[in-house]
């Protein structure tokens, strides 16, 4: 990016996060819809991982290529543009049941979202720091809450007919109409500093490699899971709850980070939290009672989703302000990175026999001794220091 915001007194982020969270229910929905629809439509189950890391490489593209967009239309005109974008991937699929047609669906489907992510956080970066971790909450609950809510459109709506089709141009027409007739502000702009790419190999590698393992395990929860559970034999109705119980306790695990980080260090946080999800993997693993089930995956979610935001901190830790936006891109092309391959990965467990659950326990439990390790150094570097 070659632009920043400039900090105004006050903001108005109503607008942007009620629309943010319309678009998240749509979302949401059609994330748990997409793998359980493909036998009604004809198409082969293999097609559901390969149109989980269509949608992400889009999403790296986008999170590079959306800044001229936003530099020339402004942040309310391209957030609706990619709103638009978005309902019309969706709208397209019903209607061209064509595997290639569908993969290049996705694919723009993930262009358009990352536009919306980078808009809306950077339209919430707008304003005094003082209240900017307030706004920055405000996004991870309409995000992750409207998220947690479309899950529940498979038991409702169902993943039949042109129904969920309907609903989901619905809420995103809404959105749409808020972003242009709502009154809100407009971020302004101004020149900001990049990393070269010697400064980019410095950043912290933990930050990095716990950006990668995020998107590896959540790009395999979005494009996967519904499947597994698919193959474990629960119902529609019970995927699209359990599905939403991922992504609540990822919602009420975000003030705990926070605290958490006053106590352990970033870098050992993490490790935590990947121990958190092993743990919770294995008791999914170990036992297929619906409670446990359903405590499994609420206790997954608390981990998957809090990788992410420790490890920009961590990234953009000790950093001059003119470099935290560059640095962050850094994250979330990492991130990206793993989101990619992710699902792929996991569709080689799936077809052997440790399962989904196989696969989140390697990589989650191999990502938290290496920050063991990572932690380890960093202490011995200190006592050495001293």
């Amino acid at each position: 990016m070659d632009n920043i915001l400039a900090p105004t007194t006050k903001a108005r982020v109503s607008i942007p996060v009620i629309a943010l969270a319309l678009y998240a229910v749509a979302s949401g929905y059609l994330m748990s819809l997409i793998p359980l629809m493909l036998p009604h439509y004809g198409l082969d189950n293999s097609l559901a991982s390969w149109l989980a890391s269509a949608f992400y490489v889009g999403l790296l593209v986008g999170a590079i290529a959306i800044e001229p967009v936003v530099s020339r239309y402004g942040h309310k005109r391209t957030f609706a543009l990619c709103l638009a974008l978005f309902v019309g991937t969706t709208i397209i699929l019903p209607v061209f049941v064509q595997s290639w047609v569908w993969l290049m669906a996705r694919l723009v489907a993930g262009l358009a979202v990352a536009g919306i992510f980078v808009v809306v956080e950077s339209w919430l970066l707008h304003g005094d720091e003082a209240s900017r971790a307030k706004r920055l909450g405000l996004y991870m609950a309409s995000l992750y809450g409207g998220t947690a809510i479309g899950q529940l459109g498979i038991g409702y709506v169902g993943v039949e007919g042109y129904l969920p089709f309907v609903v989901m141009s619905v809420l995103t027409g809404l959105a749409i109409a808020l972003v242009l007739f709502g009154k809100c502000d407009q971020p302004k702009s101004e020149l900001i500093t990049h990393l070269t790419m010697r400064q980019i190999f410095k950043l912290n590698h933990a930050a990095i490699i716990g950006c990668v393992v995020s998107g590896l395990v959540l790009g395999a929860i979005y494009g996967m899971m519904p499947l597994e559970l698919v193959n474990q034999g629960i119902t529609n109705a019970d995927i699209g709850g359990l599905m939403a119980l991922i992504i609540l306790g990822g919602m009420l695990v975000q003030p705990l980070v926070p605290w958490m980080s006053n106590y352990l260090g970033r870098t050992l946080l993490m490790a935590f939290f990947c121990l958190l999800g092993t743990l919770a993997v294995s008791l999914m693993m170990l036992d297929d009672s619906i409670r446990l089930l359903a405590l499994g995956m609420f206790l997954l979610g608390m981990a998957a989703f809090a990788l992410y935001p420790i490890a920009i901190n961590l990234g953009c830790n000790n950093l001059e302000p003119q470099y935290i936006v560059s640095a962050t891109q850094v994250m979330l092309f990492s991130y990206s990175i793993g989101s990619v391959f992710g699902p792929v990965l996991a569709d080689l467990y799936m077809s052997a026999e440790h399962n989904l659950m196989g696969y989140l326990f390697s990589i989650l439990l191999a990502t938290c001794l290496y920050m063991l390790a990572a932690g380890a150094k960093i202490k011995s570097q200190l006592v050495a220091g001293e």
